[in-house]
């Protein structure tokens, strides 16, 4: 696994790109210290599927989704307008 500097990725982008589309991952540090990773899509979704979680695991993060959601509104803003101006 390669590491390389912001500013490098930045001006090499499309090389690396190339790089991790035939399986490379890549390290992209800033002042040393490592920040975000460069990996093929296919050996990330792969990584993901592996987290088998249970009927009862989904039901629970559902619950626990609603509950956060009572009484929470948008103090009068329409959401339409608000997804509407995101998209101009």
């Amino acid at each position: 696994m390669e590491t390389v500097g912001a500013f490098a990725a930045k001006t090499h982008l499309s090389q690396l790109l190339d790089r991790v589309e035939k399986g490379e991952t890549i390290i992209i540090t800033r002042h040393g210290k490592p920040v975000a990773e460069l990996t093929p899509v296919a050996a990330r979704w792969v990584r993901l599927s592996k987290r088998n979680h249970t009927e009862a695991e989904r039901a629970e993060a559902i619950k626990q989704l609603k509950e956060f959601s009572k009484g929470r509104t948008l103090g009068g803003l329409d959401w339409k307008a608000l997804r509407d101006e995101g998209r101009k």
